[in-house]
């Protein structure tokens, strides 16, 4: 079955994998493995925990040729296959190695049936498909999780923007609105320790704090997603990532500064297939010009 190929979303604590089926770009049922991962590993544990859960997908749905599309973080050679992640606290230990051939390897498959492309564009891709932007022309698309993946689409292909460094407020902006902002404020401002955003909705969605940290990470992404548009001519915004699970603490802000800053309604649509974007995304660098 030369028409199935594994989706694989790399995320900051996790890998989530399934098999896609390019002619109908639907994952088949049962595929879908989701496991943790010790992303502050060495690299060999790192790379045997991802072909771990890969090789378990694969086993749901046997096939003579094995493909793979990956969806990773940044910064990275998605060409060639190597990683520059490097102090964003995940996977520090795959800087310089060659991940491409590491997964080819220990999968014993050959280094060309291996595609990777940036999360976020490949989130992107997948929104395009299958999920909330079909039939859009210009859109810019965000992830909001432990870091922040940024991608733009135009005439129906996503690209990665790679503005995750980019200069605010005497950092970088994925430092003021990603997950470990919120941490890292919540622990500072509140006295308590917690693990991630969906632990601060859950347990303090009325405390002071929590109110005040979403006002403020409101006015920065707003503040980002002007520029963003401006730079790319995006008609409309979609939103991924564990942070955007939390919208009824941020959504109607975000929509009225953005207003403010751009001085027209842009559209703003949170995505549709959650995880399920990336993947179909990522699986989609399989699919040739002539299926499209």
């Amino acid at each position: 079955m030369n028409n199935i190929v594994a989706g694989v979303d790399i995320g900051g604590s996790h890998i989530t994998v399934a098999l896609v089926n390019l002619d109908t770009l639907e994952i088949i049922d049962k595929s879908l493995i989701r496991e943790r991962v010790d992303s502050a590993a060495v690299a060999e544990e790192i790379i045997i925990a991802w072909c771990s859960a890969i090789a378990k997908s694969f086993n749901t749905c046997p096939q003579s040729e094995k493909k793979l599309g990956i969806a990773m973080p940044g910064p990275f050679d998605y060409e060639n296959g190597i990683s520059y992640i490097k102090d964003l606290h995940k996977y520090d230990s795959l800087y310089g190695l060659n991940v491409k051939e590491l997964i080819a390897y220990h999968l014993d498959i050959p280094k060309e049936n291996i595609r990777l492309n940036n999360d976020a564009a490949c989130f992107l891709q997948g929104e395009i498909y299958k999920g909330s932007l079909e039939g859009c022309s210009v859109a810019v698309g965000l992830t909001l999780g432990t870091g922040l993946g940024s991608a733009y689409m135009k005439s129906g292909e996503s690209f990665d923007a790679n503005l995750w460094c980019t200069p605010y407020k005497g950092d970088i902006i994925e430092e003021c609105i990603s997950s470990r902002w919120f941490v890292r404020q919540f622990q500072q401002r509140a006295g308590k320790s917690v693990k991630d955003v969906k632990e601060i909705v859950e347990k303090y969605p009325d405390h002071e704090i929590t109110k005040e940290l979403f006002e403020e990470f409101s006015d920065n992404l707003a503040s980002f997603l002007a520029y963003f548009i401006q730079k790319e001519q995006g008609e409309v915004v979609v939103l991924g990532g564990n942070i955007s699970k939390a919208k009824d603490f941020f959504i109607d802000n975000i929509k009225q500064k953005l207003y403010e800053s751009v001085g027209k309604v842009i559209p703003i649509y949170l995505s549709v297939l959650g995880e399920r974007a990336a993947l179909i995304g990522g699986a989609a660098q399989f699919h040739t010009l002539k299926q499209l």
